[in-house]
């Protein structure tokens, strides 16, 4: 399972309208983990009828914006593959001496 955050929120002052969020996925399968990090361009429209301010916010509604923003399915999708990848590798680096 997935485990999704917000990092971070950039705003407008002067109507606490959200313009960027920046989010955070992680996956974990035992011992291998993989993660992605990104942002949410947001335009804020302050005299919407469903327009949420800053100060009354909380992560499950920003949380919907990010997901209709990014592909979840294909974020999360990559993150399986990372961690199939270090589970059986197909590449490694390193000198032989």
């Amino acid at each position: 399972m997935a485990t999704w955050t917000i990092a971070n929120l950039e705003r407008n002052l002067a109507d606490g309208g959200v313009t960027v969020a920046h989010w955070r996925v992680t996956k974990v399968d035992g011992d291998h983990s993989a993660s992605a990090y990104g942002t949410a361009n947001l335009t804020p429209d302050a005299s919407a009828s469903d327009f949420v301010a800053y100060d009354s916010l909380t992560e499950e509604v920003v949380m919907g914006w990010v997901h209709a923003d990014v592909d979840k399915d294909a974020t999360e999708a990559t993150l399986t593959a990372n961690i199939a990848t270090q589970k059986n590798p197909v590449s490694a680096d390193g000198m032989p001496w």
